[in-house]
C-alpha cells in the first residue's frame, strides 16, 4: 500500500552514469537536452536523453517541475518537431530500474528517475 503512495508523490531526480564526468546542470540546459534543441552536454560531450514511459507519474512529475509543459503540451510539441522534422523524441524506457541500468552503462546517458531508485551506478545531477 506505502508503495503506491510513494509513485503518486515521486520525487524525480535527474541522473547520469557514476562514470560521467557531468556533476550537474540546470534545469534550462536539461530542458534543451529533453526537447532536442541541444544534444550535447555543456562540455560538449554527446548527451543521450532516455524518457520514462507515457503516463507514468515520474514522467509527468518531470516535465512539469524542470520542463514546465504538461503530457499534453509535450505531445503537440513533438507532434510538430517530428512533423516539421527537426528532431525526434527521447527513447523511452518503461520503468525507473530500466532508466537507472540505461544510464549507468552509458557515460553519454541521461534520464530521470524517483530519488528513492537511486544506487551508486548513476550520479544525481539536478534535483528539482
Amino acid at each position: 500500500m506505502s508503495m503506491v503512495t510513494a509513485s503518486a508523490h515521486a520525487d524525480v531526480v535527474v541522473i547520469v552514469s557514476a562514470k560521467s564526468p557531468i556533476t550537474s546542470l540546470t534545469a534550462a540546459q536539461t530542458t534543451r537536452i529533453f526537447l532536442g534543441k541541444a544534444n550535447s552536454f555543456p562540455d560538449d560531450g554527446d548527451a543521450l536523453p532516455i524518457d520514462q514511459a507515457e503516463g507514468s507519474a515520474i514522467r509527468d512529475e518531470f516535465y512539469s517541475k524542470v520542463v514546465h509543459k504538461s503530457s499534453s503540451q509535450l505531445a503537440a510539441y513533438w507532434a510538430k518537431v517530428i512533423f516539421t522534422g527537426d528532431g525526434r523524441p527521447p527513447e523511452m524506457l518503461e520503468s525507473d530500474v530500466a532508466v537507472r541500468k540505461a544510464v549507468a552503462s552509458n557515460p553519454k546517458a541521461i534520464g530521470y528517475i524517483d530519488k528513492s531508485a537511486v544506487n551508486k551506478s548513476v550520479r544525481v545531477i539536478l534535483t528539482p
